[in-house]
């Protein structure tokens, strides 16, 4: 995905950085309850062919793991 299409399809977010293995998303939108302005993204899009990520936040690393039964989980 490219990163116009991402822009596109996620009107309240402007990719900051993109790489194969470096997304960033800003939401430019305030908080609201309706869950249509919350930005979404695909795990396919995420693991980008792999089965682990690491997501870095507030200096912890977080393992995002694809099981075999195609589950997510997420584990500090």
């Amino acid at each position: 995905m490219s990163i116009s299409t991402l822009s596109q399809s996620h009107p309240v977010a402007h990719v900051v950085t993109a790489s194969p293995r470096s997304l960033q998303l800003v939401n430019t939108r305030p908080a609201v309850a309706d869950n249509a302005a919350i930005p979404r993204i695909s795990s396919q899009m995420l693991l980008d062919g792999g089965r682990e990520l690491v997501i870095q936040h507030q200096g912890g690393e977080y393992h995002l793991r694809l099981t075999r039964n195609d589950k997510l989980i997420l584990t500090k």
